[in-house]
């Protein structure tokens, strides 16, 4: 029955989880996993979360189904933190949203509502982008286009380029994918003028945007970061919005993320809801409960809340923080190489700008992992390994 298929090359990025998992150097450094890792190299359950379990473990009476949408209480924590409390797209209620199994559950719900709903269903992407969204939209049926995105000379934005790809060559009904903030896998995100600028192109165009909200808290601030997708939902009548909670809650293997749905009427919006009832039935049924039920405790109590807020700007201002170290330590060293532009970059990931080559010969010379593309996780430097990085990079890239 089975004999006719092949191995296929594993996840890269799990590879190298285990290559370093492997490595009997005692000097290695994971930069490759994306996840949070305070300075000790842990991932650490935050203290609001502790709490919250604590409270739910007293006051759970139930392991039944939540429901295809999951909580209905949850849906309200999912459009605040994404479009402020006192939205009036909220208030008007042209916002649904459903609880879903992280934000990779999310973006497959919405992808196999796009494949089934819209004629001809064609996505555009950034070059680059975030690895698992061609599989998942490949797998919904959708056709994928990229626009130009990184400019691996200036380590910014080709916005020019962006733009003039996207008005001569997208066309009504497109979806256009696009990062809230903290821009996975190369930190350097559209300002707020750009999003203003694109925001004017997709409403021009008669495009739908998809907002990957991945990581809000991790760059600027839990509003700040969601400044350009409030900017653009208060202008485009139709938006499909992916969030998750695995980073700002640090519930990863919890699996907790959110679809929400924005239509012009709330009727509409409702119908659409409908419909993607069915995608998540046929998906994976109904979502898990604990992450949900955590992140809502939390949110529903001010103490906790505020707990939560505080541990959010820890992570985050330990990651900018770990930028400016970076930058001025490879400064301190004979590398010829400028790298200030990563302090400018926002969340977790940076493209370094090491070539592959280099990549590798960090790897197999001095146990350091960073992804082939030359992303690394700046959340897993830390105060006994940064010399020793910066160090090995000097060394490499000369």
């Amino acid at each position: 029955m089975f004999k006719h298929l092949s191995a296929v090359p594993g996840d890269p990025l799990l590879a190298l989880i285990i290559a370093h998992r492997n490595d009997p150097n005692p000097k290695k450094i994971d930069l490759g996993v994306g996840v949070y890792k305070d300075d000790n190299g842990n991932t650490p359950v935050l203290n609001s979360v502790k709490k919250a379990e604590a409270i739910l473990l007293q006051q759970e009476d139930s392991k039944s189904y939540l429901g295809i949408n999951g909580a209905p209480e949850f849906a309200t924590v999912i459009q605040e933190l994404l479009l402020g409390k006192e939205s009036t797209i909220i208030q008007d209620k042209r916002i649904f949203s459903a609880q879903t199994p992280g934000g990779t559950g999310a973006l497959k719900v919405a992808a196999d509502f796009i494949g089934a709903n819209l004629p001809n269903p064609r996505i555009w992407v950034s070059d680059p982008t975030w690895g698992n969204h061609l599989p998942i939209f490949r797998s919904a049926g959708l056709n994928i286009e990229t626009y130009p995105y990184y400019d691996p000379e200036t380590n910014g934005i080709r916005f020019d380029d962006m733009i003039a790809t996207l008005k001569a060559q997208a066309k009504a009904g497109d979806t256009i994918l696009l990062h809230a903030c903290c821009h996975n896998p190369t930190g350097v995100d559209l300002s707020f003028s750009q999003w203003e600028a694109i925001t004017t192109l997709v409403k021009e165009k008669g495009m739908l945007p998809l907002v990957d909200a991945a990581y809000q808290g991790f760059g600027d601030g839990l509003d700040e970061d969601m400044a350009g997708l409030r900017h653009m939902a208060s202008i485009i009548p139709n938006m499909l919005i992916c969030n998750s909670f695995s980073k700002n809650f640090g519930i990863y293997r919890e699996r907790c993320g959110g679809l929400s749905i924005i239509a012009e009427t709330s009727e509409e919006a409702s119908n659409a809801y409908s419909i993607i009832g069915l995608a998540i039935r046929a998906n994976y049924s109904m979502p898990p409960a604990h992450g949900a039920a955590v992140v809502y405790t939390i949110m529903n109590d001010p103490d906790l809340k505020a707990e939560w807020t505080d541990e959010v700007s820890s992570m985050r201002n330990r990651i900018n923080t770990l930028r400016s170290k970076l930058v001025e330590k490879l400064a301190s060293t004979d590398v010829k190489k400028d790298f200030s532009f990563i302090r400018a970059q926002r969340g977790m990931f940076s493209y370094s700008g090491l070539t592959l080559e280099q990549v590798r010969t960090l790897r197999s010379e001095y146990s350091i992992y960073i992804a082939d593309t030359g992303r690394m996780n700046i959340a897993g430097i830390t105060d006994e390994n940064i010399d020793y990085l910066c160090d090995a990079i000097a060394t490499v890239v000369g």
